[in-house]
């Protein structure tokens, strides 16, 4: 039993050796920066205040927009994902799944920042807008607003909220739905009762991947949203590369970093409760 535990633990140092010093070191020094104080030529000069995170409220409008394109944006991934994830394993033939997977990976091929200058100039004014003046239904305009910030991110996060449902789908034991049509449950019912809540794990981990990574983005809002649409990535670079002032960028990480824990512990109680919930209905 010792040489198990030993073997257990050879095992798994590399791995906390590898969390510790590239996640835990790195929070650690953002939090003891956000108690400081910006040097005269910026940077961080060590001290205790709470003052950092009482000025939280300037960056509010950063906050704001991330709370709310950032739950939006992964519900727009989810309504397009899970129809699509869902005819991927139950519906297309085995002869065009593969390539269907793969075209709708192809967009990963290619460099985010080109696809965003693409939609820059869809969205622009030689664009749809100009399409949309020709036909004589008047003038649009789509660039720098939050609809172009969220038409960007449904188009960059889709495939990461498309694999996590194909896989819990396609493991899916399709004798549960064939039971469910014996018993005289229509297809609505089946899926609601059967294939919703057996699909909730592919669910929840496409939810998280996609709503993670849309708090921390960056490069989106900033191309997408001309400097009109800021997340609280874009407050970052710029407390940290521009202004230099640290331990305000500390604090509004520190922020981020508690409402996503909040967030993502709420969601994943919400979904657990909503799947145990539904195990014990009837099929009829």
């Amino acid at each position: 039993m010792q040489r198990q535990g030993l073997r257990t633990w050879l095992f798994l140092a590399p791995a906390g050796a590898w969390f510790l010093c590239m996640l835990v070191l790195p929070l650690i020094v953002v939090f003891v920066f956000a108690f400081g104080e910006r040097g005269a030529a910026g940077g961080y000069v060590p001290a205790f205040t709470f003052e950092n995170f009482a000025n939280l409220g300037a960056r509010w409008t950063a906050f704001q927009n991330t709370m709310i394109l950032a739950p939006v944006g992964t519900l727009a991934c989810l309504l397009i994902a899970y129809p699509l994830a869902y005819f991927l394993a139950l519906r297309a033939s085995v002869r065009w799944r593969t390539l269907l997977l793969i075209l709708v990976i192809v967009p990963f091929w290619t460099s985010i920042l080109i696809r965003s200058y693409a939609w820059i100039y869809l969205l622009g004014g030689q664009g749809i807008p100009s399409l949309v003046k020709a036909m004589g239904l008047g003038s649009i305009r789509l660039i720098n607003t939050p609809f172009s910030v969220l038409v960007g991110i449904v188009y960059g996060y889709l495939p990461l909220m498309v694999f996590p449902i194909y896989v819990a789908l396609e493991r899916l034991d399709k004798r549960l739905l064939e039971a469910s049509s014996d018993l005289g449950s229509p297809p609505w019912r089946s899926f609601l009762q059967v294939t919703l809540p057996l699909s909730m794990p592919g669910v929840a981990t496409g939810c998280m991947l996609v709503f993670i990574l849309l708090m921390g983005e960056f490069l989106i809002p900033a191309l997408l949203g001309g400097g009109k649409v800021f997340f609280i990535g874009n407050a970052l670079v710029d407390l940290f590369l521009q202004s230099r002032n640290w331990p305000f960028g500390a604090a509004v990480a520190v922020a981020l970093v508690l409402v996503m824990l909040v967030t993502v512990a709420a969601y994943l109680r919400f979904t657990r409760r909503w799947a145990g919930g539904r195990d014990d209905v009837s099929l009829m």
